[in-house]
């Protein structure tokens, strides 16, 4: 067993902040390097983060040329991935934020290098960790979901040329709303109810008045699904809705039990035929404990500790893309499950 891991990070802004803080504090965990297109960041993260003498970089191959890792994680635009392939080049295990691409076959090409490396992967689906999505998905087993209802109300992104917010409001970037956050639910389901068959897409464009002027993705879209299992759902997105709403939710009803989460902390109300209403709050420290399986998956080299490799999420990501061709199309989109 490693004592302790050395970490590097590729992608040092946005949501790998969230991984920075609780990896610091860590006692399996060193931070040790740090790459970002901007050396700026690279290098207020290893000040902030890193050891003693925690190194920055701009250039990936010079990082893992210069510095030996244990575990990478990468936490990059869903536009900007393909650097995985170096990791695997050099053996090094990592973590990969979703979603994992915005090609199916970028990221075959990535899923069958690790598959010839046998290579140790999670990836950030970090939902599956939580306490009332573990108890959801034993329920569900033997009480097979019936209908699924969910998704993501948000407001407008506000309008800016920098950060988050440059690349998430453009399509040939994010993918668009659905590919890259309603993701978390659309895994949510494979998870708790069986795969996904087919989906059949409808969006809204061009009805956000107040959109920033570079914005082109869609305003909102519905997606209806179909499960293996026999289950139906539909799932939403919107970031156009500036009344507020009702944020994250996911809905799930079998004949005996319903299993409703409600906002980011997907806080569960389980209701069971002829039983009391439990209430199961959702975990506010979540990056920690999914970095904390990772960190322990590495140190122990025990891929049972993942619940989410890199082969699973490439599932997640066809869906959310023929979503998004079904959006183009109007027509229904067939998934090889």
């Amino acid at each position: 067993m490693i004592q302790k891991i050395n970490v590097g990070f590729v992608g040092c802004g946005g949501i790998a902040v969230h991984h920075f803080k609780g990896l610091a504090k860590n006692p399996n965990a060193d931070l040790v390097s740090f790459c970002d297109i901007k050396a700026s960041q690279a290098e207020m993260a290893a000040k902030k983060f890193g050891t003693k003498d925690a190194k920055f970089f701009t250039d990936i191959k010079i990082m893992f040329e210069t510095v030996q890792l244990d575990a990478v994680y990468f936490c990059l635009p869903p536009y900007a991935h393909g650097a995985e392939l170096d990791a695997i080049k050099h053996n090094v295990p990592f973590f990969v934020e979703k979603p994992v691409n915005l090609h199916i076959d970028k990221a075959e090409e990535i899923s069958a290098a690790i598959k010839s490396k046998n290579l140790l992967t999670s990836v950030g689906y970090m939902n599956r960790y939580r306490r009332g999505v573990k108890k959801a998905r034993i329920l569900f087993k033997e009480d097979t979901p019936i209908l699924v209802l969910g998704g993501w109300i948000g407001r407008t992104p506000p309008s800016t040329e920098k950060g988050l917010m440059s690349w998430w409001i453009r399509k040939e970037k994010s993918g668009g709303q659905f590919h890259e956050q309603v993701t978390h639910t659309v895994d949510l389901t494979r998870f708790l109810c069986s795969e996904i068959t087919e989906v059949h897409a409808f969006s809204a464009k061009g009805l956000n008045n107040v959109a920033p002027k570079n914005y082109n993705i869609e305003d909102a879209s519905v997606v209806n699904l179909k499960f293996k299992n026999g289950a139906v759902g539909s799932l939403w997105s919107s970031c156009s809705s500036n009344g507020g709403g009702r944020g994250v939710s996911l809905n799930i009803y079998g004949n005996q039990t319903t299993a409703l989460f409600k906002g980011w902390e997907h806080s569960l109300d389980l209701l069971q035929a002829d039983t009391e209403i439990e209430e199961i709050p959702g975990e506010p420290n979540i990056f920690s404990i999914e970095d904390a399986a990772f960190i322990e998956a590495v140190r122990e080299n025990d891929k049972k500790k993942i619940l989410c490799t890199y082969s699973d999420a490439v599932k997640t990501l066809e869906i959310t893309l023929a979503a998004n061709q079904s959006m183009e199309t109007g027509k229904p989109v067939k998934i090889h499950t």
